[in-house]
């Protein structure tokens, strides 16, 4: 059976998921802290799920209540696309949200991320806010965000959200 036919399982993350969460973080977002909304953001102390191929990590989704009835994904990695880790942790907080009475998911992604835009999108997210520049402050609280990715400068946030 090849790795992409291979089961991706999903689980909370525990004390002992330290370092793996750790080089997540660090592999795709430089660090545990990431800039969004005018906020800071360290997102290694924040709730988690760690997707799993055979035991090895393959990705991760933090997430955050902002109320009773909302959480904020704040980020979710597949450091193998194209295998449904993306999918599998998304619904893997779904179904956690659901269980609890959460009514919406929310996110921020940037206005140059089209492969996660539409991946979003074909999930059931849907687009309800853009953050015109917001992305200028978000560089104030961490210097190390690009200023281009893709030929395409980053600028904007873009919120998306999921009614559950």
């Amino acid at each position: 059976m090849s790795t992409a036919e291979r089961a991706v399982t999903v689980d909370p993350v525990v004390p002992a998921d330290t370092e793996s969460v750790g080089s997540i973080l660090a592999e795709s977002w430089g660090g545990p802290h990431v800039a969004v909304h005018g906020e800071l953001i360290d997102a290694s102390a924040q709730r988690a799920l760690l997707a799993r191929v055979e035991g090895r990590p393959v990705g991760l989704l933090t997430y955050r209540a902002v109320s009773d009835a909302e959480w904020e994904i704040v980020t979710l990695d597949a450091t193998e696309a194209g295998r449904g880790v993306g999918r599998a942790l998304l619904d893997g907080v779904r179904a956690e949200a659901e269980r609890v009475g959460v009514r919406r998911l929310w996110l921020v992604t940037t206005n140059e991320n089209t492969r996660a835009l539409r991946f979003y999108q074909r999930y059931g997210f849907d687009l309800v806010a853009v953050h015109r520049d917001a992305v200028e402050a978000a560089r104030r609280l961490k210097p190390s965000i690009p200023i281009h990715a893709d030929g395409i400068p980053i600028r904007h946030e873009l919120e998306l959200e999921l009614l559950l």
